[in-house]
C-alpha cells in the first residue's frame, strides 16, 4: 500500500501546537540533547571503559561523521520512502542505537552503536523538516511550527547541560537510555499523527555518501593517530585514503545528475568561503566543548553536572550574540559582523589559556566563557545569512542542508586535528596516552596542559576565519534581505 499525500492547505484550521508537532520538534530536541551531553559524559566513559585519550574522541566522532557524511543521502532516502516512513524509520534506528550504547561494555560496541545513532538522526532529521511542510499550510501555521522546531535546538542545548549533568552523575548509560521511551513514543505516536507522503522514483547517489563519509573517516582516523608520529605507515595511508576518496567524490558529484551534493550552489567564491567559514566554525565549538569539559572534570574535579551547569552561560551569552548579529544585520554586511564576532573569540580563547590547576569558576572561566559565547553567537548568524544571500526560493533547502553538513564534519575534523596536537604535547611533556585512572600527578598536568593547548588551535582558527571572511565573504546587507526574502518564501513552497 503506498503513501497519499496529504498536504494542508490554508483553507483548512490547523492547530499548530498539536501532537504532529509535538511529535517532530522532541526528534530534534533528543537529538540535539544526545550531542550536547555525551561532551560532558566523555570523562566518566573515559574512566570507566579504559579509554584512552586517542580512543575517547571516537565516541564523539563516530556519531558526526555518520550523521554528516550521510545527511543529504538521509534526505533522498525519505524522498524514495516518503517522508513518514523514512521519519520512523530513522528514529527507529536512533532509539535501538541509543539503547546499544546504554548496554555498551567495551569500547568498540559503544563506537559502533554511536555510528548506528548517526545513520538514524540522518535519516530522520530531514524528513522531520518535509513533515512540517506537509503538515501545516503556508502562513503562520508554518512560520509557528519551523519557530517551534528550531527552538528545540537552544533548548536542547541548555537543557542537556542539566540533564546530562544530573543523568551522568548517576550512570553515563542513562545519557542514552532515556531516549528510547522517547523514541518509542515519537515511532507510536508518528504513526497516528503524521501525514503520509508518497515517495518519488529518484536514484540514491549511495556511491557519493559512500565515499564523502569514508573520505572523512579516513582523515580523522589519520589525524587521530598522528599524535605517535607523521611517519607512522598507518597514519600516512589512512591520510591519503581520505585524500583519494575525497577526491574520488568530487568528480563523481560532477558526473552524476543526481548526485548528494549539488555542485551547482558552489559557483559564488563568496558562498564556498561561507561553508569553508561554517566548517572552521564547527570545529571551534566542538574542539572548545568536548576539551573544556575533559579539562575541568579531570583537572579541576568538576563532577559532570557542575561541568554542566559551567557551560550555561556560554548557551545565554551565544543567545546574546545572535540576538545582536539579528539587529545589526540590515545595516552591516555579513563580513563585518563575521569579523567583530572573531575578535571577541580570539579574546576569549587568549584569555581562556591562562587557565590552571588552582582556578576559580568566576574569577577564571566565566569570563572568557561569556566572551567565546557572544563572539560564536555573532558569527553564527552572520554565516546563517551569508549562506542564503542573493538566493532564489527553491535553492534555499540545499543551501541550508549542505551548511548543515559543513558544521557538523568541521567538529570531528577539528576535534581530531586539535586532539592530535594535544596528544603529541602532551606525550612530550611527560604525558602518556593511557586511561586517565592510570596517570601519576605528572602525568595529569601534562594532560591538562595539552588540554588547553587546543584552546590556542581554536585562536588560530578564528583568526583564519575572519581573514577569509575579510578577504572572500563580500556579501551586501541587501543580497542579505533578498536572502532572508527567499527563505520566507521557500517556507510557503509546497
Amino acid at each position: 500500500m503506498t503513501d497519499t499525500p496529504q498536504v494542508a492547505t490554508t483553507q483548512e484550521k490547523v492547530t499548530v501546537f498539536g501532537l504532529p508537532l509535538l511529535v517532530l520538534s522532541l526528534l530534534q530536541f533528543m537529538v540535539v540533547v544526545d550531542g550536547t551531553v555525551v561532551n560532558l559524559a566523555l570523562a566518566p566513559i573515559q574512566r570507566e571503559l579504559g579509554l584512552s585519550e586517542s580512543a575517547s574522541s571516537w565516541v564523539i566522532t563516530a556519531y558526526a561523521l555518520a550523521y554528516g557524511g550521510l545527511l543529504l543521502l538521509g534526505g533522498r532516502i525519505g524522498d524514495v520512502l516518503g517522508r513518514k516512513r523514512a521519519f520512523l524509520i530513522g528514529v527507529g534506528i536512533f532509539t535501538v542505537a541509543s539503547l546499544l550504547c546504554g548496554l555498551a561494555r567495551w569500547p568498540l560496541m559503544l563506537i559502533l552503536a554511536r555510528v548506528l545513532q548517526g545513520l538514524g538522526a540522518a535519516v530522520a532529521s530531514p524528513s522531520g523538516m518535509a513533515l512540517i511542510v506537509v503538515t501545516y499550510p503556508p502562513g503562520k501555521a508554518r512560520n509557528q511550527a519551523f519557530a517551534v522546531w528550531s527552538a528545540m535546538t537552544g533548548l536542547g542545548s541548555v537543557f542537556g547541560l542539566i540533564i546530562g549533568g544530573a543523568l551522568t552523575t548517576i550512570s553515563w548509560e542513562w545519557i542514552f537510555l532515556i531516549n528510547v521511551p522517547i523514541g518509542v513514543f515519537i515511532v507510536v505516536a508518528g504513526r497516528f499523527a503524521l501525514s503520509p507522503v508518497q515517495g518519488q522514483r529518484v536514484p540514491l547517489d549511495v556511491r557519493g555518501a559512500i565515499l564523502a563519509t569514508l573520505g572523512s573517516a579516513a582523515i580523522v582516523f589519520g589525524l587521530t593517530h598522528a599524535g605517535s608520529g607523521l611517519k607512522n605507515p598507518l597514519v600516512i595511508t589512512a591520510l591519503l585514503v581520505g585524500i583519494a576518496a575525497l577526491g574520488a567524490f568530487f568528480i563523481t558529484q560532477k558526473r552524476t545528475t543526481n548526485g548528494v551534493l549539488p555542485l551547482n550552489l558552489f559557483e559564488r567564491r563568496d558562498r564556498v568561503f561561507t561553508f569553508v567559514a561554517i566548517f572552521l566554525l564547527g570545529a571551534i565549538m566542538t574542539t572548545v566543548a568536548v576539551f573544556v569539559a575533559l579539562y575541568v572534570q579531570t583537572i579541576l574535579k568538576y563532577t559532570t553536572l557542575h561541568a554542566g551547569l559551567a557551560f550555561i552561560p556560554f548557551a545565554f551569552a551565544l543567545a546574546l550574540g545572535a540576538g545582536t548579529a539579528s539587529k545589526v544585520s540590515m545595516k552591516w554586511a555579513p563580513r563585518g559582523i563575521i569579523v567583530a564576532g572573531c575578535m571577541f573569540m580570539v579574546i576569549g580563547f587568549g584569555w581562556g589559556t591562562t587557565i590552571n590547576e588552582q582556578s576559580s569558576f568566576w574569577a577564571n572561566i566565566f569570563p572568557p566563557t561569556i566572551v567565546i559565547g557572544y563572539g560564536v553567537g555573532l558569527v553564527s548568524i552572520a554565516l546563517t545569512l551569508s549562506v542564503v544571500a542573493g538566493v532564489k526560493p527553491i535553492d534555499v533547502g540545499p543551501l541550508t542542508a549542505i551548511s548543515l553538513v559543513a558544521q557538523t564534519l568541521g567538529g570531528p575534523i577539528g576535534l581530531t586535528f586539535a586532539g592530535a596536537l594535544a596528544q603529541t604535547y602532551t606525550r612530550h611533556h611527560g604525558g602518556a596516552d593511557i586511561p586517565i585512572t592510570a596517570m601519576n600527578a605528572t602525568q595529569l598536568h601534562a594532560l591538562g596542559e595539552g588540554y588547553l593547548l587546543t584552546l590556542f588551535v581554536c585562536l588560530g582558527l578564528a583568526v583564519l576565519m575572519g581573514i577569509l571572511s575579510v578577504l572572500f565573504v563580500r556579501f551586501t546587507v541587501p543580497e542579505v534581505v533578498e536572502g532572508q526574502k527567499a527563505n520566507e518564501a521557500a517556507n510557503d513552497l509546497p
